[in-house]
């Protein structure tokens, strides 16, 4: 007696997609992430002032791989939330646009990790050079300013035609503040500017006001799956 035996062999099943309110966590780990890690390098960086120095020196000289690593971890999860606010946001303004931004600071993040800076008043050298890799940087570093702010406007905008003055009101002016302080930042790191001496603050309250605002849009749209 002969048996014959078949095998079927079944589909492997696709994994379901990541839900839109974890990547939406994502929003509100990055920023607290990212300043809190520059804030301890600078701190403990030998010959590294905040007041005077950009964040991405730090990932300059002796332990710079841990703001390389801090540019690369934060800009990832930044993508990943501009991914779960695409997801969640309903149709009407600002629904495909407005991630695409957020995403472009992401980006940005993971560009100022791969290519260094040159150095910026004096730190880690006194010389300042001007080498590919800087000049890339510097590149990806103001399309991803840019494009964090028109981020903001869009969804003030955005927030405005969905009837949310309040939100709305919060972008623009986040905006605001945001280009404001970026152009006194960059202003104090030309050579021989009188705002030197403070143009790392400038730029550390520029990075913080984005955030928050990255931070702010992750919980209203968390509250908003949730209704």
């Amino acid at each position: 007696m002969t048996t014959t035996l078949t095998l079927v062999g079944a589909a492997t099943p696709d994994r379901p997609p990541i839900p839109p309110n974890r990547l939406l966590t994502c929003g509100l780990i990055a920023g607290p992430l990212f300043v809190l890690a520059f804030v301890l390098e600078g701190a403990f960086r030998h010959g590294y002032d905040s007041m005077r120095h950009p964040v991405s020196s730090l990932a300059l000289g002796p332990g710079g791989w841990q703001q390389v690593v801090n540019f690369l971890i934060c800009g990832i999860l930044t993508i990943l939330f501009a991914v779960g606010l695409r997801r969640s946001l309903r149709p009407g303004p600002g629904a495909l646009v407005g991630p695409l931004l957020v995403g472009l600071w992401g980006l940005g993040l993971i560009g100022a990790g791969l290519f260094a800076t040159d150095p910026v008043n004096g730190y880690p050298t006194a010389a300042r050079g001007h080498s590919w890799h800087g000049s890339l940087h510097d590149l990806l570093s103001v399309a991803a300013f840019a494009g964090l702010a028109v981020a903001m406007f869009f969804f003030g905008y955005a927030f405005a035609r969905r009837r949310s003055p309040v939100r709305a009101v919060y972008s623009v002016v986040s905006g605001v503040a945001f280009l404001v302080l970026f152009f006194l930042a960059g202003t104090g790191f030309e050579p021989g500017s009188s705002l030197v001496d403070t143009a790392g603050l400038w730029q550390r309250l520029s990075i913080v006001v984005g955030w928050l605002w990255v931070f702010q849009l992750a919980i209203r749209q968390r509250r908003t799956l949730r209704s």
